[in-house]
């Protein structure tokens, strides 16, 4: 089964700066549209930012001009960089992709991965 592996978590200061990474495994897929979303502890999920496969990017409002979303089509994988990081930022960060395909085939909907865990601390 294909699924969404994120990684670059961990410690950072405020002010600092994290980049996370979202990537399939299993097998060579299509994935047209990736989103980040965030869950703050004892908080709702919440959506962070959104791309698509020809680069189209958004953001939610409380991430604009700080949070900085990618994508490497080879490797249908995802990237967020957080810029000038918040304590509010704390929480599990989750990939999330609507639909993935194998070739012409839809294999999955509603994929998320396990979430990687962001901690902001002074």
């Amino acid at each position: 089964q294909v699924q969404l592996v994120e990684s670059g978590g961990g410690l950072v200061q405020p002010g600092g700066s994290l980049r996370l990474s979202c990537t399939t495994s299993g097998h060579t897929f299509s994935v047209p549209t990736m989103d980040w979303y965030r869950q703050a502890p004892g908080k709702q999920r919440e959506w962070v930012a959104t791309i698509t496969r020809s680069g189209a990017t958004s953001y939610g409002d409380a991430v604009k001009g700080r949070f900085t979303i990618s994508r490497d089509n080879s490797r249908n994988t995802a990237f967020l960089r957080i810029d000038s990081v918040k304590p509010e930022d704390t929480g599990d960060y989750f990939c999330h992709a609507a639909e993935i395909y194998y070739g012409a085939s839809l294999v999955r909907t509603d994929a998320w991965g396990e979430g990687t865990r962001v901690t902001v601390y002074s």
